[in-house]
């Protein structure tokens, strides 16, 4: 079986996709990374977090590979929902999670992102995003995306805002939906490892600086004024003021 660990970039997908695979490693289940050496997914599977990319029936077909032979492991994507993705689903292959931020905070996250990449001499993949209007145009793709996995039968639908405000239950609907069993041990020591608290200051594990509503000190009143439109409708249905 293949977990797989789906989310808004910039939304805590990394804290979520980590404390997934530790959590699944308490099962004695393999290392994803591991599976891309072994089954040589390297043109698959990115080298960190192991994501996907899209959810094509190729991409899902070569990964989908060791699973058939047995080994359950997590991976990561950004992407929506195929129609591969529904089919691995109903054959038992994928188990599926989604988590998702506040867009006015997740596109000023992958704003500043990309340009201090651009700072060090080191762009990356949102470095691109070198103004207002690029930033809400690459949101707005994945509000799309996430309408469509909202759509999605058996997905668990997780909220960065949440995550960080009310940990326990949102760990614990994890959990069960993982199939593991909370009074563990194991599991426990996993979920007290990834508290927010915890994770201060280190790379990976989440946004530490990520605070909630930081939009509203950083965008003006006419750029907040265009979001409400643009997104305003969305918002209300995320579970967000717009």
């Amino acid at each position: 079986m293949i977990v797989l660990s789906v989310g808004m970039p910039r939304a805590g997908s990394g804290w979520h996709f980590n404390l997934i695979h530790d959590l699944m490693k308490t099962t004695g289940c393999a290392d994803a990374r591991d599976i891309r050496e072994k089954f040589k997914l390297q043109k698959i599977l990115t080298e960190v977090n192991c994501n996907i990319g899209v959810l094509s029936a190729r991409r899902l077909g070569m990964t989908a590979i060791p699973a058939l032979m047995g080994n359950t492991f997590v991976i990561k994507a950004h992407a929506g929902p195929t129609t591969t993705s529904r089919l691995f689903q109903r054959l038992g292959l994928l188990h599926i999670t989604y988590i998702y931020r506040d867009p006015r905070d997740a596109m000023l996250s992958a704003f500043d992102f990309g340009q201090r990449a651009l700072q060090k001499g080191r762009p990356n993949a949102f470095s691109h995003l070198a103004d207002f209007d690029k930033s809400l145009a690459f949101i707005m793709d994945y509000v799309r995306i996430w309408e469509r996995w909202t759509r999605e039968k058996n997905v668990l639908i997780a909220r960065y805002e949440d995550l960080l405000t009310n940990y326990d239950s949102e760990t614990t609907r994890l959990v069960e939906f993982l199939n593991l069993r909370a009074d563990q041990a194991e599991v426990r020591k996993v979920t007290e490892s990834f508290r927010p608290e915890k994770g201060e200051g280190q790379q990976g594990l989440h946004f530490f600086k990520g605070r909630i509503g930081r939009f509203r000190e950083f965008y003006s009143a006419g750029q907040q004024t265009i979001l409400k439109e643009k997104i305003g409708a969305y918002l209300s249905r995320m579970g967000y003021e717009a």
